[in-house]
């Protein structure tokens, strides 16, 4: 079920025995529309204030424009639009006065050196990757908006305790070679070498595409960061769904990312004549999987804490009109905010599909394809955003990512946040996707915040 927080509102508030500071003494943005109308408080002064939105939609909008297709967006790793874009946030990052690479599996680094050279970073990023016939925002929202914040603080010639590092992840999306969190997974030195060996559909193995790029497969290893290099990990993010928008807020707090579990099934039954089987003595594996889709959709519609099951995919042979179909295949996907959950909805749909399968006399055949953990968001960083969402002068509320993200994989060596950003009818994957320039910018001074309110975790604190 999502939580909802409401703090207090206002500059200057002490949480925790802490005071927030105030960025660039703006004024808070109060609560505000889709349609980027402010509330009355502070609204004139927000307005002209817009210099960090009007930064990241611009940049959106050039980064968007790197498409293998010159239609539609499709920028799919490892390839020539790929590397187009990566040498083009390599100069956004060392105009924000950062020292900046590609690291090497691709991913594009920078590093904002702390008051102490060499003193543990917080790291902040998404992926620079799309899906196919994609949408501007997923991904390169959070890489731009965390170089428009560290710009803003080297314009004001402010270093912290900290260094700050932004990275771009090369492949999160999973397009090409049909493995997820590429880059991240690197960077948390849990990249599975056996996919160097994946062919994309020319042909063209990673290995081989690694090389084309310009980088060694041999070396992905060297993108690899120890924990004790990291402070924490904070994405910002779209929402990829509508929840903000019907709250009518621009950001929000992710209480985790949720685990999948993705389930192959198919039933077989006896095919026949469409017209000379009578009803009650056919074994119509299309009609079996049709009750099975519909005992998920009811199952996940009647669980109140945040369960999703979607059926993506089906094919039914042998696929003739006057045929009764003998042998269906599907796909299952199961998303919940908790392992436990997950684990114990599966079990129970399994159990379903076996149940219809066995009174239609169908042989059942289900395997597990993808099984994902969840990775929960650390409560205490929950709690450093939650104050810059309030120092801004915006309600706080709580909600869990159905959608993975870097942060599955940044988990294995450090500590997790995520912000959301409100998207226009929570469109993702597709070219509708879309954020207001305020909300862009509201977002960036929320994690502006972030970052100059940052707090180590308690064990920490000796590291800086």
């Amino acid at each position: 079920m999502l939580a909802t927080r409401l703090l207090g509102r206002g500059r200057g508030v002490i949480f925790a025995g802490t005071e927030l500071v105030s960025i660039n003494e703006r004024p808070p943005a109060a609560a505000v529309s889709r349609d980027g109308k402010l509330a009355e408080m502070g609204a004139a002064n927000a307005v002209q204030d817009a210099s960090l939105g009007e930064e990241i939609v611009r940049r959106i909008n050039e980064l968007g424009a790197i498409s293998e297709d010159p239609d539609k967006l499709t920028r799919i790793y490892l390839s020539k639009e790929l590397r187009t874009a990566a040498d083009l946030i390599l100069v956004w990052m060392r105009e924000a006065g950062m020292s900046a690479h590609l690291d090497a599996i691709g991913n594009v680094c920078g590093r904002f050196e702390a008051e102490r050279p060499g003193a543990p970073c917080l790291m902040l990023g998404s992926h620079y990757d799309t899906v196919r016939d994609a949408g501007k925002w997923d991904g390169p929202l959070g890489v731009i908006t965390a170089i428009s914040c560290v710009a803003d603080l080297n314009r004001r010639g402010k270093r912290l305790p900290f260094a700050i590092e932004v990275v771009g992840f090369a492949d999160e999306e999973g397009v090409r070679f049909a493995s997820t969190l590429l880059g991240s997974r690197a960077v948390a030195g849990t990249f599975d070498e056996s996919v160097l060996n994946t062919r994309d559909r020319d042909g063209v193995s990673m290995r081989e595409a690694l090389v084309q790029f310009g980088l060694d497969p041999d070396h992905i290893g060297a993108a690899a960061r120890a924990r004790r290099e990291l402070l924490a990990y904070i994405e910002l993010h779209i929402e990829q769904g509508p929840v903000l928008e019907a709250q009518n807020l621009p950001v929000g707090v992710v209480t985790a990312i949720a685990g999948a579990t993705r389930l192959a099934a198919r039933l077989t039954g006896m095919a026949g004549h469409a017209g000379t089987v009578p009803m009650a003595l056919r074994r119509d594996a299309l009609a079996g999987a049709a009750e099975c889709i519909g005992a998920i959709e009811q199952f996940c519609r009647t669980d109140e804490s945040g369960l999703v099951g979607t059926v993506g995919y089906i094919q039914a042979r042998p696929g003739a009109t006057n045929v009764i179909p003998g042998e269906v295949s599907f796909t299952i996907d199961m998303r919940a905010p908790t392992d436990m959950h997950r684990k114990r909805a599966v079990a129970d749909i399994v159990r379903q599909i076996e149940a219809i399968a066995k009174r239609r006399q169908l042989a059942l055949q289900l395997d597990v394809t993808h099984e994902n953990r969840t990775a929960p968001c650390a409560p205490w960083l929950r709690d450093q955003i939650a104050r810059a969402i309030d120092g801004e002068g915006l309600s706080v509320f709580e909600l869990p990512s159905g959608a993975g993200h870097d942060g599955m994989a940044m988990i294995d060596i450090a500590d997790v946040g995520m912000i959301f950003v409100r998207c226009r009818g929570g469109v993702s994957h597709h070219p509708d996707e879309h954020v207001e320039l305020m909300d862009a910018d509201l977002g960036a001074r929320v994690l502006l915040r972030v970052i100059e309110n940052f707090r180590p975790r308690e064990d920490r604190a000796g590291a800086i």
